[in-house]
């Protein structure tokens, strides 16, 4: 089995890839910023992306690079950039430098509309210079990623529980569940597609109103869907910023993504079938999600 040299390893995408590249026997190298506690299989190297003297050591040895981590939210364009394109940068010029050659980046479907947002448009800075390398590279642009252990959409089944769906403008959006993601990343270890663009997705795309009552049905109850236009999202957004600053969750940044109408993943750039599909129906997911989140008393 390979090494992996892996970003994001503590985050929620990267948290379930390092269980699963163990399970398949694969040794891992991950990057953390915070001390972790010791666990069979993994190396742990202290730094973070602007490390410089943290990368070599994070790709010593390493087969391939699964680079996931990346800047959500950030107050600044600067501050997106630095963690969502300069951080890019220093791990292509390492792989460069150091090996290996195999580089698989993680991207979001946000960069195919790079205008819409800062987060956007540095995604898509994170693309292009995966692209521009003489790297064997891969780039993978998920949907919206949900299962158990996310902290991004509990709001929405909160919101659910108590039978209500505050939504975006109406519109079309693609899920895909964090372990189908982590299953990817690992099958294009072995199986190099080539320098290609993968947008994969549960194998539909959902209205948001289609989506907010599957969540419904996953919290066992029916939903009021309310469609917000833009410029109540945007108030919320402020008021957001108001009451948790820098922690803010819903940003204007995100509020010009969320308002586009179309966020479904394109079937012409789903990985071939031979290569990869979704394991997870969408429906046993999102019921698994939301017993965890019952589980952990977070829909209360």
């Amino acid at each position: 089995m390979s090494v992996l040299a892996i970003t994001g390893g503590t985050g929620f995408v990267g948290t379930r890839l390092i269980d699963l590249a163990l399970a398949q026997g694969h040794g891992v190298r991950a990057l953390a910023r915070q001390p972790q506690e010791p666990r069979a299989g993994v190396t742990w190297i202290s730094g973070a992306l602007d490390s410089a003297d943290a990368l070599p050591h994070l790709l010593d040895g390493a087969d391939a690079v699964i680079h996931v981590a990346g800047v959500v939210n950030a107050p600044t364009r600067d501050a997106f950039a630095a963690g969502n394109i300069a951080g890019t940068r220093g791990m292509v010029a390492t792989a460069l430098a150091h090996g290996p050659k195999r580089f698989i980046h993680v991207s979001s479907l946000s960069a195919r509309e790079p205008e819409l947002s800062n987060y956007g448009w540095s995604k898509r800075g994170g693309e292009d210079v995966v692209a521009a390398s003489m790297l064997d590279w891969t780039v993978v642009r998920p949907p919206a990623v949900y299962g158990p252990g996310d902290m991004e959409m509990r709001d929405v089944f909160r919101l659910a529980r108590m039978g209500l769906a505050l939504m975006p403008p109406p519109g079309r959006l693609s899920l895909i569940h964090v372990d189908d993601l982590a299953r990817l990343l690992l099958v294009l270890v072995a199986r190099d597609p080539g320098p290609v663009i993968l947008e994969p997705d549960d194998g539909r795309a959902w209205t948001h109103d289609e989506f907010a009552r599957a969540v419904g049905v996953a919290v066992g109850q029916r939903v009021l869907t309310l469609p917000l236009p833009k410029g109540l999202l945007s108030l919320a957004a402020a008021a957001d910023k108001m009451f948790r600053g820098d922690e803010a969750k819903l940003t204007q940044d995100r509020v010009n993504y969320l308002a586009h109408p179309d966020w479904a993943a394109d079937p012409a750039r789903r990985p071939a079938a031979d290569l990869w599909r979704a394991e997870i129906a969408t429906p046993a997911g999102l019921a698994a999600t939301a017993a965890w989140y019952q589980a952990h008393g977070l829909l209360r």
